[in-house]
C-alpha cells in the first residue's frame, strides 16, 4: 500500500474545494456567518455552565466589529490579544475576522521582553488583554504610542469601560468587502533557534484549509458532535484542529480555561463530548490519575493530536476505551503536513511526494551536501525533514522577512528548487513510515510548547551571580519531549536559593531549568559556540559527572546523589 491510500478519506474535501481555492472568498466570519444563517439555534460553545449557539456566538462577533471598527480598527489592521480560553477569545477574533483585520495571537506564558518583543513584532494597532493578564503588560515598553491603545476585557465586566462599549455595540452585521484567501487572518507565534518568538502568518487559505482537513478528515465531524478543547487558543491546535474544525463542520466546542486531569472526564461527561484534541503531554498526565468511573462513562469516539509516543499510545487507548486515534505532525507555517489516519502507534504518517529526509548536521540541523552541492536523502534513519515549495504547497513564512528566509532551503534534489525547512528530526521506517525523533538546534519540546535555549539562556545570564550558560533539553522517564537543563558559570557569591526565586520570577514554567550543573567552565568550540552534545548525554546523572548536579524540588533546587537519581528515574520525584 502507498502513503496515497492512506490519504482516502482525503475524499471528504471535495465539497469544500470551492472554499479552498486561491481564489476563493472564504475566511473564518464567512464560516461564523454561514452557521449562523444555517443553525441558528444549534450549540456552538459550551463552557462552563455556558451555552453559546452560532446566532448568539454571530451577535456577539458583530459586537467586537462594531466597536473595534469605532475605534479605527480596519482591514489589515493589526489587533494583538493576551487572554485565556474564554468564549470572549473567539468573539474578538471573529470580530476583526469580520473587519478583515489581523488577529496576533499572544502565547499567556509570555512576559517582560519576550512578550514586549512579540507584541512589537506584530506591530499592532491596537491590543486588547484579558483583565487576567493585564498585570503583564505593566511596565512594559510597548512603543508608538500603543500604551494608549490597550483595551482590557474583564470575564466578570467589572470595571471595564471596554466591556461597556462592547455591551452597547449594534449587533447587526458589519458590512466589509468580500475577504481574499491570500488575505492574513492571525499571527501565530512560534519559537525558533533565533530566540525570541516569530510570528507566522495564517491567511484565510491556510485557516480554511487546516480547519477542513481536521474537521472532515481526521475528526469527521458532523453537527451534533462535540470536541472537547483544552490546549490554548493562541496554538494553532486549537485554533485549526478545534474550533476552526468545528466552524467547518458545524459541530460544537467544548472549551476548558485551562487542563486539569482532575476535571478532565467530569467535563467530558458533563459535555457529552464525542471528540478529543491532545498533546502527548496531555494523554500522559491522564494516564497518571487513579482511575474514576468517570474515565469509562463517556460518548467520546476519536481523539486527534500529535506527540504520543507508542508506549504511552497502547496504555491510554486500552484505559480509556477509546475506539480512534489520529496522529498528525505540522508546524504552524510550515507545509510538511503529515497524517497518520491508520492509527499505527508512535508514527506520525507515512512521507508523501514532495517530502524527504536530509542528512544533516545533528547538532546544527544544517544538511549535508554531496560533491555536486545537492542534499542527500536518506532512504532509512533519522534526518531532517523538508517539503518541497509549490503553488499547492505554500510557505507563507513569518512577519519577518528574514526569519521566513532562513526558513527555506534550496538546491535540495536539482538546482534551484526549494524546501520548507522543518527543523525536526524525523525517522524513516519501512515502507516510508515515519516517527518524530527531535527538534534540531536550539530548540526542544516541552509540555507541548517549543522552548528556545537560546532565549531562555540569555535570561538567566541576567540571575545573580550567573557568568554563563547553556542551556539544553535532556529526557526523563515517563515524560514527553525534554525538560530544560543548564550548565551554568557562576561567581562565588552564587546562590541557588537566589537563582530559584528568579526562574520562578523571570521565566514560565515550561521553560525553566529543572536540572543544573555547575561547571568550572563550559565548554566550546573553535568558533565560542556552547557544546551541547556531551552535556545532554550526561545529563542529570552524577554517576558520569564529577560537577555538581541539582533539580528543582518544591520551588528549591536539591543536589542530585545517588539514591535521589534512582528516585527520578523511577519518577517517584520528578517534572510536572
Amino acid at each position: 500500500m502507498s502513503a496515497w491510500s492512506d490519504l482516502l478519506p482525503c475524499a471528504r474535501l471535495v465539497p469544500e474545494l470551492p472554499k479552498l481555492l486561491p481564489r476563493g472568498r472564504w475566511s473564518p466570519a464567512r464560516l461564523l456567518e454561514k452557521n449562523a444563517r444555517e443553525r441558528p439555534r444549534q450549540a456552538a460553545l459550551l463552557y462552563l455552565d455556558e451555552r453559546y449557539s452560532w446566532g448568539e456566538v454571530e451577535a456577539r462577533a458583530n459586537q467586537y466589529a462594531h466597536c473595534l471598527s469605532s475605534r479605527g480598527v480596519g482591514r489589515g489592521d493589526v489587533v494583538a490579544l493576551l487572554m485565556d480560553n474564554r468564549p470572549d477569545f473567539l468573539f474578538i477574533e471573529l470580530g476583526l475576522s469580520k473587519l478583515g483585520a489581523v488577529t496576533a495571537l499572544l502565547n499567556t506564558n509570555l512576559s517582560g521582553r519576550s512578550l514586549a518583543h512579540a507584541v512589537a513584532a506584530a506591530r499592532p494597532r491596537a491590543v486588547v488583554v484579558g483583565a487576567e493578564h493585564e498585570a503583564r503588560l505593566a511596565g512594559l515598553e510597548l512603543g508608538d504610542g500603543l500604551a494608549d491603545r490597550v483595551l482590557v476585557q474583564s470575564e466578570t465586566g467589572d470595571g471595564a469601560d471596554f466591556n461597556r462599549q462592547v455591551a452597547a455595540a449594534a449587533r447587526t452585521p458589519v458590512r466589509t468587502s468580500a475577504p481574499r484567501a491570500s488575505d492574513p487572518t492571525s499571527y501565530i507565534y512560534t519559537s525558533g533557534t533565533t530566540g525570541l518568538p516569530k510570528a507566522a502568518v495564517v491567511t484565510n487559505q491556510r485557516y480554511l484549509g487546516a480547519s477542513a482537513l481536521f474537521g472532515r478528515v481526521m475528526h469527521q465531524l458532523v453537527p451534533g458532535d462535540v470536541l472537547y478543547v483544552t490546549l490554548p487558543l493562541y496554538h494553532s491546535s486549537a485554533q485549526w484542529m478545534g474550533w476552526g474544525a468545528c466552524m467547518l463542520a458545524g459541530a460544537t466546542m467544548a472549551l476548558r480555561r485551562k487542563f486539569s486531569a482532575q476535571a478532565f472526564w467530569p467535563d467530558v461527561e458533563r459535555h457529552g463530548a464525542t471528540h478529543l484534541l491532545y498533546i502527548g503531554e496531555l494523554c500522559r498526565y491522564l494516564l497518571e490519575t487513579p482511575p474514576s468511573p468517570a474515565e469509562r462513562h463517556h460518548r467520546l469516539r476519536v481523539a486527534v493530536g500529535n506527540g504520543l509516543r507508542a508506549d504511552v499510545w497502547t496504555r491510554f487507548q486500552a484505559r480509556f476505551r477509546i475506539p480512534v486515534i489520529r496522529e498528525f505532525y505540522g508546524a504552524t507555517e510550515g507545509n510538511a503536513l503529515l497524517v497518520n489516519l491508520a492509527g499505527r502507534p508512535g508514527m506520525v504518517g507515512r512521507l508523501l511526494p514532495g517530502q524527504r529526509l536530509l542528512r544533516c548536521d545533528p547538532v546544527t540541523g544544517a544538511p549535508a551536501r554531496g560533491a555536486d552541492g545537492l542534499c542527500q536523502p536518506i532512504e532509512r534513519g533519522t534526518g531532517l525533514l523538508v517539503a518541497k515549495i509549490s503553488r499547492f504547497a505554500r510557505f507563507d513564512g513569518y512577519v519577518d522577512a528574514k526569519a521566513s528566509t532562513k526558513k527555506v532551503v534550496r538546491d535540495v534534489l536539482r538546482a534551484g528548487d526549494a524546501y520548507f525547512d522543518s527543523g525536526d528530526l524525523l525517522t524513516l521506517h519501512e515502507d516510508r513510515w515515519v516517527s518524530f525523533a527531535d527538534r534540531v538546534g536550539d530548540t526542544y519540546r516541552w509540555k507541548g510548547e517549543n522552548v528556545s535555549t537560546s532565549e531562555v539562556a540569555e535570561t538567566l545570564g541576567g540571575a545573580p551571580g550567573v557568568l554563563e550558560s547553556n542551556v539544553y533539553g535532556v529526557e526523563v522517564p515517563r515524560a514527553e519531549g525534554r525538560v530544560g537543563m543548564a550548565s551554568l558559570r557562576v561567581a562565588d557569591d552564587f546562590d541557588l536559593g537566589a537563582f530559584a526565586a528568579f526562574v520562578r520570577e523571570r521565566l514560565p514554567a515550561y521553560q525553566r531549568p529543572y536540572f543544573l550543573r555547575l561547571q568550572r567552565e563550559l565548554d566550546v568550540t573553535g568558533t565560542f559556540k556552547h557544546q551541547k552534545v556531551d552535556c545532554r548525554s550526561q545529563g542529570y546523572d552524577p554517576g558520569r559527572s564529577n560537577d555538581p548536579l541539582y533539580c528543582l524540588h518544591e520551588n528549591h533546587y536539591e543536589r542530585i546523589d545517588h539514591d535521589l537519581h534512582e528516585r527520578i528515574q523511577r519518577g517517584e520525584i520528578g517534572p510536572r
